[in-house]
């Protein structure tokens, strides 16, 4: 069996996209973190978004657009929707701790693109202020970003200033709220437990278990 090579302590290839948009982007990279090998993460500050994704888009060969969400940092304040609803309810949590290249806010919203030239992946977080869910559209970086951004509009309630056609994809347009948002409360779940909760089913029993059954049985 051939072992699995380990994980390089220094990735140098994707040490040099940071050190890429550092140069470019000053101060305005406020975050970074590589898992070597694998991945890299760079946040960046809000005004310099649409910049930031011209950069890596035309001095980093990175072409290929593949996503663009948003994260809801904060905690389930309702615990866990899949519980029973006679279970209590946990106080509400509102600790937020954020994940790679850190963060400061509640929300932030993350695209990745890839490059099809030195075939590294790059995730460009970016954190929006709890008083301004708003950020420039990628449009005129990339035109796939074009139902992304208007997902992420209708989910988490984020506006991309200059989008023209931020309409609803899936909720009906008198709809109120956004449902991924942690504190958005899915009702159903209130009134009627997941149904994996109540129509549990024993897992089968093993040959010994089944072996002692049948003695039990037999006596």
């Amino acid at each position: 069996m051939e072992e699995t090579p380990e994980a390089p302590e220094v990735d140098e290839a994707r040490q040099a996209v940071i050190d890429k948009l550092t140069e470019e982007l000053g101060e305005a990279v406020v975050g970074s973190h590589i898992r070597p090998g694998d991945d890299v993460w760079v946040r960046v500050t809000a005004e310099s978004w649409r910049t930031a994704g011209l950069v890596v888009r035309d001095h980093l060969s990175f072409r290929a657009f593949e996503y663009l969400s948003a994260i809801d940092w904060l905690p389930n304040p309702y615990g866990k929707n899949e519980d029973a609803p006679t279970d209590p309810r946990p106080e509400p949590n509102t600790d937020i701790v954020t994940g790679y290249a850190g963060g400061d806010t509640r929300f932030q919203v993350i695209a990745r693109v890839q490059s099809y030239t030195s075939k590294l992946g790059l995730n460009l977080k970016v954190d929006l202020p709890d008083d301004d869910l708003s950020l420039a559209t990628w449009l005129p970086v990339y035109a796939g970003v074009n139902w992304h951004e208007r997902e992420v509009h209708e989910m988490f309630g984020i506006t991309f200033t200059g989008h023209p056609y931020l309409q609803n994809l899936y909720l009906p347009g008198e709809f109120e709220g956004h449902p991924l948002r942690k504190d958005f409360p899915l009702l159903a779940r209130f009134v009627k437990p997941w149904p994996g909760i109540v129509d549990v089913e024993p897992m089968p029993a093993s040959d010994d278990e089944a072996e002692a059954e049948t003695e039990e049985a037999a006596e």
